[in-house]
């Protein structure tokens, strides 16, 4: 999708909010094409990269995940408010122990998407706690649109490449564009797996939509395809820091 860039004049901290294969990650990618002052903040990534440099907070982190336990949400708030200092788009003394949220930079290069956090009402409160994020984003699209992307979904198993039959289909019928091998399905792409993924997301996400509703900050875009969306959410933005 070719598009111009635009630059934003005070800082944008944004969170994605949507169920599985509704296009989070595609949308994402637009922003920060769109923005080039947006950059992603994955506390999943930030997690992987703790535990592969072996620092205090990922030896802690992994001891959890070797246990099969959750990461406690305490632990995902450090990392992603080292992040933030570490960026210098919130002051070093911040703390998740302090009685107030930072005061985070307006400058446009301090803007972020928030990524894999917070899931529940519940960490979002934490987050709170932590530094203000000002615009959440529900990205709704109805089921039997996704049911049937993900049908139509086949995987270069290997590479971890995807195609869609029905939009980004392979160059040639169930065959990977660069290798030749064959294409195959996820062993979790079947229709009843994916109906339940969807069911417990909306029984999560509906307090957490919630809350920023009562925030203040929740703006809710529908549409049948990420085309659909993305322009939708491009005004949006714009309308509110460019």
């Amino acid at each position: 999708m070719a598009m111009t860039t635009k630059e934003l004049k005070r800082a944008a901290r944004i969170i994605l909010v949507g169920a599985p294969g509704v296009g989070k990650g595609t949308q994402a990618e637009r922003l920060m094409k769109r923005y080039p002052q947006l950059s992603a903040v994955s506390s999943g990534d930030l997690l992987r990269e703790g535990v592969r440099n072996r620092t205090p907070l990922g030896l802690e982190a992994e001891s959890y995940i070797k246990a099969g336990n959750l990461v406690p949400d305490d632990m995902i708030l450090k990392l992603i408010l080292n992040e933030l200092k570490s960026k210098r788009w919130i002051s070093s003394e911040s703390s998740i122990t302090d009685a107030s949220p930072a005061s985070p930079s307006q400058n446009p290069a301090a803007s972020f998407i928030l990524d894999g956090f917070p899931r529940t009402a519940a960490q979002a409160c934490r987050l709170d706690s932590l530094i203000p994020i000002n615009l959440v984003v529900s990205l709704v699209t109805p089921v039997n649109i996704i049911l049937s992307r993900i049908a139509s979904r086949w995987v270069h198993a290997s590479s971890g490449r995807v195609y869609n039959t029905d939009f980004n289909a392979p160059k040639v019928a169930g065959k990977d564009d660069i290798t030749g091998e064959a294409l195959t399905k996820r062993v979790d792409d079947d229709e009843q797996t994916w109906k339940s993924r969807l069911k417990k997301f909306d029984d999560t996400s509906q307090p957490l939509l919630e809350h920023y509703d009562h925030k203040g900050v929740l703006w809710t875009v529908k549409g049948n395809s990420s085309d659909e969306i993305t322009p939708k959410l491009f005004q949006e933005l714009e309308s509110r820091f460019a």
